[in-house]
C-alpha cells in the first residue's frame, strides 16, 4: 500500500483532467462517447428515485464533479472524499468558483439535457456547491475507509477508485468492504470503473491500476454483502484509446447492501 501512495504522489490533477475529461473522451456530440455514456448511466440510476435521502458520500472523489450531477437532487448533503490534498484543493476551487477552476460548465449543461427537467444549468451548478458540504481526505485501505465516525450514508458513489487505488484483486475486495461499512443496510452504491487496465498516465506520474474485469467486480460487490441492481460495460473504442491508459472498458454498477 505504500508503495500505491508514493507513487500517487505525482499525480498531476490538471493532466488528468486534460486526459480523460476533454476531447476526444468528452465529446458531447456523440453519445456513443465514454463521457456522455457514463453521464446518462448516473442520471438514470437516479431518475429511478431508488436513491435518496440525507447524506451522500462520494469514495475518490479524484479532481472530478461530473459523477455528483444528478445526485444532487436527491440528497441534502454531498461528501466528497479523496486521498490527495491536491485533489481536495482542486475540488475546493470549484466549490468557491475561483478562476483558473476546471471548466464543467458543457457536463452541466448536458446533464441538465439529458434530465429533462427543463433546469437552468446554472442552477445545478449552484445546487451542488451548496450541498458539497465536506471534503475529506479518505484511505480506502483503513477500516472504515479512515473517515471519521458518523451516521452511515444513505448512498455511495465511487468513480476509477478502488481499482485504482488498489495493487492486487485482494487489496481491492478489502477496500470495497471498508467503504462498504460507511453504508446504511439498504443503501445503494454506484460504482464506475476501469475493466482490464494496468496503468494510466497523470502528468509525470504512470500509476498502476489491478486489472479487473466483469466477473471480479461482480464477485466483489457479492462478497461485501450487496444484491446487484444493474451492470453495464463500454468497450473502448479505438478512436478512444489515446495513450494515456491501457483501458479496455469501462463498467457501471448499481448494487444494494443487504439489510
Amino acid at each position: 500500500m505504500a508503495a500505491v501512495g508514493k507513487s500517487y504522489q505525482k499525480f498531476n490533477p490538471r493532466a488528468y483532467l486534460q486526459n480523460n475529461y476533454m476531447p476526444p473522451r468528452a465529446n458531447f456530440t456523440s453519445e456513443d462517447c465514454v463521457v456522455p455514456w457514463k453521464l446518462r448511466c448516473l442520471a438514470e440510476a437516479f431518475s429511478t428515485g431508488e436513491l435518496h435521502g440525507r447524506t451522500l458520500i462520494d469514495i475518490g472523489s479524484g479532481p472530478t464533479i461530473y459523477q455528483l450531477l444528478s445526485a444532487c437532487d436527491y440528497f441534502e448533503e454531498i461528501i466528497a472524499t479523496d486521498y490527495l490534498e491536491v485533489n481536495r484543493e482542486v475540488l475546493q476551487g470549484w466549490v468557491h468558483g475561483e478562476s483558473g477552476a476546471f471548466d464543467w460548465s458543457p457536463y452541466i449543461q448536458h446533464v441538465c439535457q439529458i434530465e429533462g427537467k427543463g433546469e437552468p444549468w446554472q442552477v445545478k451548478e449552484q445546487k451542488l456547491r451548496e450541498k458539497l458540504k465536506k471534503i475529506l481526505p479518505i484511505d480506502i485501505h483503513q477500516p472504515n475507509a479512515g473517515l471519521p465516525a458518523h451516521r452511515p450514508a444513505d448512498a455511495l458513489i465511487s468513480t476509477f477508485c478502488l481499482e485504482a487505488a488498489s495493487p492486487d484483486l485482494p487489496s481491492f475486495q478489502r477496500a470495497l468492504r471498508n467503504v462498504t461499512t460507511l453504508l446504511k443496510p439498504g443503501g445503494h452504491f454506484l460504482m464506475i470503473g476501469a475493466l482490464e487496465e494496468s496503468f494510466y498516465l497523470a502528468g509525470e506520474a504512470k500509476l498502476s491500476v489491478v486489472p479487473v474485469t466483469e466477473e471480479d467486480v461482480k464477485e466483489a460487490l457479492a462478497k461485501s454483502g450487496y444484491r446487484l441492481h444493474a451492470f453495464r460495460a463500454y468497450i473502448m473504442p479505438p478512436s478512444l484509446k489515446i495513450g494515456v491508459d491501457d483501458v479496455r472498458g469501462v463498467f457501471f454498477t448499481h448494487a444494494q447492501k443487504k439489510l
